[in-house]
């Protein structure tokens, strides 16, 4: 894939003084931009949110089918909150200043999740977040069926006018994608882009992996049940169910808001291969915040309602977003720059769908 370059006629002023003040920040309280006490206590929390309803349905016997598949809900919603709050961190080396921690914690959770942390440095620490709401490259907008719409700058259809309504239900299906086919594509398609150019060891290294990871988790989540316990097939595939489309559901929910806006904008590339603007200026043209207020919502969603912190800081913990928030407000408005936000997680929800609604109805 050839890389298009961002140009910055302020000579990227604004990310500069941004940088400046929020490297003072750390600098005057003396911490560091990685995870703390409270990122470990909530990385044990999660987990046994993850496995403890899990373990029940193995060693539970009898459970009303209601109860059951209630506890595979929960487990689809700590699978989304180890997601949210401690592979994305690790993934991103946040979560420790020891890069290795982070590489073994970012692959351990991401077992659990059912993804593939390699395709996922690909697609969301390189292509997502270095051009985020480009069309044809961001995968986060890319459509992974014809019968939604993303972006305008891919052809509207007659369905998209009814996305708004069915776009949820999709929603809910991520990750049994991810768990089943879109790694393998995802794969397949950043060998063909270019991206183990050169590296075919390790091309072949992260297939034998990949294979090896989506076999044992199938062990784990379906095979286990169905060899320990004596509920039947079709009420432990239900659960199963449960599970993905809850944590499907959760976790496309707290990532579409963020980028997919009434507000936010889809920069194109230019026929020089530039992008009129700085990668800064364009973290924030593309990025929406919400519910900042709510802490309980924050820590369950590892602080991704402050996504242009995030955006404008990947190499910096989510732990620090809330606090960091002042700062970039303030060099927002000092080089005229939105910062869009919306108050709470329903409000973004509605404005979420009122983009699909658009979407639907605008060339």
């Amino acid at each position: 894939m050839k890389a298009a370059r961002y140009s910055a006629p302020d000579g990227d002023a604004f990310y500069k003084a941004l940088r400046k003040k929020v490297n003072q920040y750390f600098k005057d309280n003396d911490i560091k931009k990685t995870g703390n006490a409270s990122l470990y206590v909530k990385t044990v929390l999660l987990f046994l949110l993850l496995w403890v309803p899990f373990a029940l349905t193995i060693v539970i016997a009898d459970l009303p089918w209601y109860l059951y598949c209630g506890l595979w809900t929960l487990t689809g919603f700590g699978m989304a909150g180890v997601g949210f709050s401690v592979m994305h961190d690790a993934v991103h080396d946040t979560f420790s200043s020891n890069r290795k921690l982070n590489n073994l914690i970012g692959h351990f959770a991401m077992f659990f999740i059912g993804g593939f942390a390699e395709n996922w440095k690909i697609q969301h620490n390189h292509k997502h977040h270095t051009y985020t709401n480009v069309t044809g490259i961001d995968e986060d907008i890319r459509s992974p069926i014809p019968a939604l719409r993303f972006t305008p700058d891919v052809p509207k259809r007659n369905i998209h006018k009814f996305q708004f309504l069915y776009a949820w239900f999709f929603y809910g299906l991520m990750t049994f994608m991810w768990t089943t086919t879109k790694d393998v594509k995802q794969l397949l398609q950043f060998k063909s882009e270019g991206f183990y150019d050169g590296r075919s060891k390790a091309y072949r290294r992260e297939l034998s992996r990949l294979v090896v990871w989506k076999l044992s988790y199938y062990v784990l989540y379906l095979g286990a049940p169905i060899y320990f316990t004596d509920y039947s097939i079709w009420l432990i595939l239900a659960g199963y169910s449960c599970k993905h489309f809850f944590a499907g559901l959760t976790t496309s929910s707290v990532f579409q808001p963020a980028h997919v806006t009434t507000r936010t904008e889809y920069p194109k590339i230019e026929v020089d291969n530039t992008i009129a603007n700085s990668w800064a200026a364009h973290q924030i043209l593309t990025t929406q915040n919400f519910a900042m207020k709510s802490k309980l919502f924050s820590w369950y969603v590892g602080g991704l309602n402050f996504q242009i912190e995030h955006h404008l800081f990947p190499n910096i913990c989510h732990v620090h977003y809330k606090k960091l928030s002042p700062i970039v407000q303030d060099v927002v408005r000092d080089f005229n720059l939105p910062y869009f936000q919306q108050p709470t997680f329903a409000s973004a929800i509605y404005d979420h769908g009122k983009m699909l609604y658009d979407l639907g109805r605008k060339d």
